[in-house]
């Protein structure tokens, strides 16, 4: 693996490449950031020198199947942003420093807000952000109901909440509106309750999140998808009963629970939302796929009970498998949880811009 500088007028850019496909998650701390590398393979570290405005130095650690660089800057107040090329396989960080006495400047505070994930809204969305007033984040399962478990213990219900509660604090700084979790701890919430609260509340929208499970092991990546009375494949069809019968899996699925299921879906008002739904889907997945360059799996649909009764756009993101080794370990990051949030986040501001011109 070759690690390279160099400086532009506005920037400086760090160049890391390899033999082999990239798997990484980023984290700024301070005047670090932070290079998490999931990887089995062994690398040997190229590096020559280098001088730079913005870059100091770089450190480098080993852990079983994962390397994490630390690239320390000369200066505290930096924005990055990065980018990925295929052949060979790199990953490009590029480097700003904020300029403390211009900081409150228009240009500046764009610059901030972007770096630390909020995305300055639209002016064509913006009657339509006036109108909106709720959005429900529903972290998936709690209390006694755990959901997935990973390899190493992980259990879903204590990451999804991590993102909900971060993605709760990104959409409240950014939109004028009021953000509802449906457990903002280790409750016990019903599948019909977590939909009740948000036609209580009069959402707006509805963003259940999830982390998915597979019985393969090498099943990685990120899965978004709304309602239907019928599952894109057979993986969606035994993913929406696992969420639907948690207590059951296991048991298969019995002719009565279909039958319940497409009653839901015929009498609930979530019909009248389906395609609000999947555009709103595709935008989510889109931003997942490019901010945390995790394998693209698609939007799909099926009848997950969690979307059926709930009257506005509506959507269950399925953000990394649990069931995957690495992926629980990028699950347990809080860069990796923020990054995930910062994704939705951006998915909802896609959809909130298309959907105004409509």
């Amino acid at each position: 693996m070759k690690l390279s500088v160099k400086d532009y007028p506005t920037l400086s850019r760090v160049i890391i490449e390899s033999s082999l496909p990239i798997s990484f998650d980023i984290e700024k701390s301070s005047s670090l950031l932070m290079v998490n590398i999931s990887t089995d393979a062994s690398f040997r570290i190229q590096r020559g020198a280098f001088e730079s405005r913005i870059i100091k130095s770089f450190g480098w650690s080993k852990g079983k199947d994962f390397y994490i660089l630390a690239i320390r800057t000369k200066v505290r107040n930096f924005s990055y942003d990065y980018f990925t090329l295929s052949d060979p396989p790199k990953l490009v960080i590029d480097f700003s420093q904020i300029d403390e006495e211009k900081s409150e400047t228009p240009d500046s505070l764009k610059q901030k807000e972007a770096s630390r994930g909020k995305v300055p809204q639209p002016s064509t969305a913006s009657s339509f952000l006036q109108g909106m007033k709720t959005i429900v984040i529903d972290p998936g399962h709690g209390g006694l109901e755990p959901g997935a478990k990973g390899r190493f213990g992980t259990l879903e219900k204590n990451v999804v909440l991590e993102i909900g509660l971060k993605l709760r604090a990104v959409i409240e700084r950014n939109f004028p509106s009021r953000v509802v979790l449906t457990r903002d701890k280790d409750l016990n919430v019903s599948l019909e309750n977590r939909a009740a609260l948000a036609n209580n509340n009069k959402a707006d929208f509805f963003i259940s999140i999830h982390a998915n499970s597979s019985f393969r092991k090498d099943a990685r990546g990120s899965e978004t998808y709304f309602l239907s009375r019928d599952a894109t494949d057979e993986e969606a069809r035994k993913l929406a009963f696992m969420e639907n019968n948690p207590a059951e899996f296991g048991e298969g699925i019995t002719g009565e629970s279909e039958d319940e299921i497409q009653m839901i879906l015929w009498d609930m008002a979530q019909s009248a939302y389906l395609k609000q739904s999947s555009l709103l889907a595709e935008s989510i997945q889109k931003e997942l796929n490019l901010l945390l360059r995790t394998t693209n799996r698609g939007v799909k649909q099926a009848p997950f009970t969690v979307l059926a009764g709930v009257a506005c756009p509506a959507v269950l993101v399925e953000v990394a498998f649990i069931s995957n080794p690495r992926e629980e370990r990028s699950l347990t990051r809080e860069g990796f949880q923020i990054n995930v949030a910062q994704a939705i986040y951006r998915g909802l501001v896609g959809y909130i811009e298309l959907y105004s011109q409509k």
